[in-house]
């Protein structure tokens, strides 16, 4: 493993921005994928693809449901449709995804901007909570969410060379730069960051950064501290999960999405069939949001650094 990362950057480009340049990129040298579009580019980083590809947009208007339709068909002709709007609307068109994508096993690549409180001042109704439940339910199906600018520009690649349905989280806000340039990201595996004996804290998307930040509160308080990014929620590295359950003694799993079906939950599946652990979970505890700004929000909710440290120092009262 190389060294550890740490937060190497204040802030960068927003996932957003970096899939939608690094899409287009990519387009150069795979003329079969073509984007489809809720009318809502701008917001989505496909505005780069738009401009550099215009024969391969297609503005499919507020049609989620015919979007999602339309990209099955597409994907049948040996087409790769990339599938983009905000991840809220995405649930309006999880029918057609699951019937006229993941039933067929079509190689369509759906792509969600805007999850979780990360939205933040489009308030509760935009901020989607629900989405990787919902996603990681549905067969044939991969979940994705990337945590920084490196590692969805790795995804992204890894998205359009896999073949099969994919649905992958991006982000608004601008994010901290975590990994190192000889990252490597690979579908299904998740990494060790920050080494530790005490606690693991696995984090995905905004959540990997904040736990780095928390275990390095942690360290100061004497508990040892272990970070894991888990990008992919499904299929999710059950062999890494064992491990970090054998050489800590609990696992915090922390997500900007509801408890409940999300990456605390597939964690908690896999340590119930093979090594069962102690956990806490930081998330959203079953409620919608709000309008304000992220981090405000992420602290109200507590899905920010210091929501991670009180769930450890929990966990460390049971175990340590």
């Amino acid at each position: 493993m190389s060294k550890a990362p740490e937060l190497l950057g204040s802030s960068g480009d927003s996932l957003r921005e970096v899939f939608g340049k690094t899409l287009t990129e990519l387009a150069n040298e795979h003329p079969d994928v073509v984007v489809l579009d809720a009318d809502v580019a701008g917001g989505t980083g496909v505005h780069h693809f738009r401009k550099a590809h215009p024969d391969r947009f297609v503005q499919c208007g507020i049609a989620e449901q015919n979007m999602m339709a339309m990209a099955g068909g597409m994907a049948a002709t040996g087409l790769i449709p990339v599938v983009t709007t905000f991840a809220v609307f995405m649930l309006r068109s999880i029918e057609q995804a699951r019937l006229s994508i993941a039933y067929p096993d079509m190689n369509v690549k759906i792509v969600a901007s805007h999850p979780g409180l990360d939205v933040g001042p489009d308030g509760a109704s935009a901020q989607c909570l629900e989405d990787i439940a919902c996603y990681r339910a549905i067969p044939n199906m991969v979940v994705l969410s990337p945590c920084d600018a490196i590692e969805i520009e790795q995804a992204t690649k890894a998205i359009i060379e896999y073949q099969g349905p994919v649905y992958m989280r991006t982000g608004r806000s601008d994010t901290p730069r975590i990994l190192n340039e000889d990252y490597q990201f690979e579908i299904g595996k998740g990494r060790i960051l920050r080494e530790g004996t005490d606690i693991t804290l696995i984090g995905c998307g905004v959540t990997t950064s904040r736990s780095l930040e928390a275990a390095k509160l942690l360290e100061q308080e004497g508990i040892s501290t272990r970070v894991v990014n888990m990008s992919t929620i499904k299929p999710i590295d059950t062999e890494l999960i064992k491990q970090c359950a054998e050489e800590t003694k609990g696992i915090v799993t922390a997500e900007d999405h509801n408890i409940y079906g999300g990456l605390g939950s597939a964690v908690a599946e896999v340590l119930a069939k093979s090594r069962p652990a102690p956990m806490e979970f930081v998330g959203v505890n079953d409620s919608f949001g709000e309008s304000g700004e992220p981090d405000e929000l992420a602290e109200k909710y507590g899905i920010d650094s210091k929501a991670i440290v009180n769930a450890a120092k929990r966990l460390a009262q049971r175990v340590i």
